[in-house]
């Protein structure tokens, strides 16, 4: 009997709340009224509010009605001590209800989920509530501290960690619940079914036939019996999780603040009114939660497992589906009856002679392939490399293999392709993986790893001198006069370049080209018409164009041998 009453009580203002909302539906309300017409004529009654009112009405009759008895019964009948314990009885069940209506009252006021603004946050900001949030930080950290004991209460906190693993359990099944839907449209993206094969019969057929059976039936299915069977209730399962959840926050503020009271009680004696109030707060949070999250973490489970039991058989009648449906095409082919073993040989003998085929065309490819286009450096450029030849012979040269961006002190600044020549294959401090180099004119570190060595081209072109190179130093230190012994002959070489695109370009202009990083251009003019080289006109692919020079390289290319691929 108190438990039906507690629920009703409780619950009668939410009743009112909804007949209120009845009486805006015309339509409604006159079929309300009609009914109460045919069923209860004799009450007169206009309204539901006249008989939701009388069950809260009757359970306070009751000790008023069983005490006017027990006054009229004499102390020596042998009813008189039963009535004396129904008259408390009823008196304790009123009180229950009136306390299980408060609690309810109170956890109906903190467990609604407030998305305020940043201004509204700002705007609640006073003096009052900062230094209430200010004295429950303090103590939060007092407690982690162990500057003073937490108030331990083991029934709750088992309670709690029983709710805090329900609400992970259900966040994680509703993501990857929404991540599994994800990665089902994705396969759906594909449809070959749509796609005219110009094929009447065979297997190419009835893949397309199985692919369409399997889009526009078996998966348009899944995904509806998915929505209302798992997505619909493991989302109604996380938003009944958001005021438990915010009731449990709440709880722990209350509990700071009664801890703050309850030592200024103890050390004064007494505590104010509003003292008082907030302590009865957290009383009456906390009861009602050891009281309720019972209850609420049993139901919470029995969903969550009714809702994966729903996922599995989703799952398993799908794949079942999907597998009779495929066993039905598969007895059509013309291999679907051969056993598993002969099935796979047959397999790999396919596999083996489209190997062969591969490779008969691979080599054809490579008697074809025209080898990168080679185009001359420029004369500045050409005089660089030939002054590294010069100087340190083409063993010492080596082929920065990609950009470097000096990041200390006498590192080298170099791009991509870029030519030097090794000084010596260690730093100051003997460190091998760091390398000195000369560039053709700066000397400086570079890292050993990004270095491959480089071998140029031996020149087709006879009678090349190689120009003599001294520096203004040397001349000083040669000032005097010493009769200079005859220099070694030096081959002459020179190396074969590419010009590639740097960046990747978009063409804005019908007379612009556009470009892919890495992609080989013939630079036909290194300026524009008005002879500014800025931009140089280049072909690419069959198609002229001007293309920005700042985004062109050049790089050296070894003696192809065979086919190579552009760089």
């Amino acid at each position: 009997m108190e438990t039906v009453y507690k629920i009703y009580c409780a619950s009668y203002d939410h009743a009112l709340l909804l007949v209120e909302n009845y009486r805006k539906d015309p339509r409604l309300q006159e079929e309300i009224l009609e009914t109460l017409n045919a069923t209860v004529p004799h009450t007169g009654a206009s309204d539901l509010s006249f008989f939701l009112v009388m069950p809260v009405q009757r359970v306070t009759k009751y000790p008023l009605l069983l005490g006017k008895i027990l006054e009229n019964t004499p102390t020596s009948a042998s009813a008189y001590p039963a009535l004396r314990a129904a008259v408390h009885a009823m008196t304790q069940v009123n009180t229950n209800i009136n306390e299980y209506k408060r609690r309810r009252e109170v956890a109906t006021k903190y467990n609604k989920a407030e998305h305020l603004t940043l201004r509204d946050r700002f705007a609640r900001l006073n003096t009052h509530s900062i230094a209430k949030k200010t004295t429950r930080l303090s103590r939060l950290l007092m407690h982690e501290a162990g500057i003073v004991a937490k108030t331990e209460d083991k029934e709750y906190d088992n309670l709690e960690e029983k709710f805090q693993c329900v609400v992970s359990s259900v966040a994680m099944l509703k993501e990857n619940v929404a991540s599994y839907m994800g990665h089902l449209e994705v396969f759906l993206l594909p449809t070959p079914h749509k796609r005219d094969l110009q094929i009447d019969e065979g297997p190419a057929q009835q893949y397309r036939r199985f692919a369409e059976h399997l889009h526009c039936t078996v998966f348009p299915e899944f995904k509806r019996r998915l929505d209302r069977l798992v997505c619909q209730p493991l989302c109604s399962l996380s938003d009944m999780l958001v005021g438990p959840q915010q009731l449990v926050k709440k709880r722990l503020d209350k509990l700071l603040d009664y801890e703050e009271i309850q030592e200024r009680k103890s050390e004064m004696g007494s505590v104010t009114y509003d003292e008082e109030a907030a302590m009865n707060t957290y009383l009456a949070i906390n009861a009602l939660l050891v009281a309720e999250l019972p209850r609420f973490n049993q139901v919470a489970l029995q969903l969550l497992a009714q809702i994966l039991c729903s996922l599995s058989t989703l799952q398993r009648d799908l794949a079942a589906e999907v597998l009779h449906q495929a066993e039905k095409e598969l007895e059509q082919m013309p291999h679907g009856h051969m056993p598993l073993p002969s099935f796979r040989k047959m397999v790999e003998d396919t596999l083996k002679q489209s190997g062969t085929q591969l490779h008969t065309f691979r080599q054809a490819f490579e008697t074809v392939m025209p080898s990168p286009v080679a185009q001359p450096l420029n004369p500045a450029e050409e005089r660089k490399v030939l002054s590294l030849v010069s100087k340190h012979g083409p063993d010492k040269l080596y082929q920065v293999t990609s950009n470097l961006s000096g990041s200390k002190d006498l590192d080298l600044t170099l791009q991509r392709g870029q030519i030097v020549a090794l000084l010596q294959s260690m730093d100051t401090k003997g460190n091998t993986s760091r390398w000195l180099v000369d560039a053709g004119g700066p000397r400086g570190f570079v890292p050993a790893g990004k270095l491959q060595p480089y071998c140029p081209v031996q020149s087709q072109q006879a009678g090349i001198q190689m120009p003599t190179l001294e520096t203004s130093t040397e001349r000083r230190r040669h000032s005097y006069a010493i009769p200079e012994a005859p220099r070694p002959q030096v081959p002459t070489f020179t190396p074969v370049f590419q010009v590639v695109a740097g960046f990747s370009f978009t063409a804005r202009s019908p007379q612009e080209v556009s470009l892919q990083a890495g992609q080989p251009v013939v630079v036909l003019e290194p300026h524009d018409k008005k002879g500014s080289k800025e931009w140089s006109l280049v072909e690419v692919n069959g198609q002229r164009g001007y293309v920005p020079s700042s985004y062109l390289m050049t790089i050296p290319v070894q003696e192809p041998t065979g086919w190579s691929l552009p760089v």
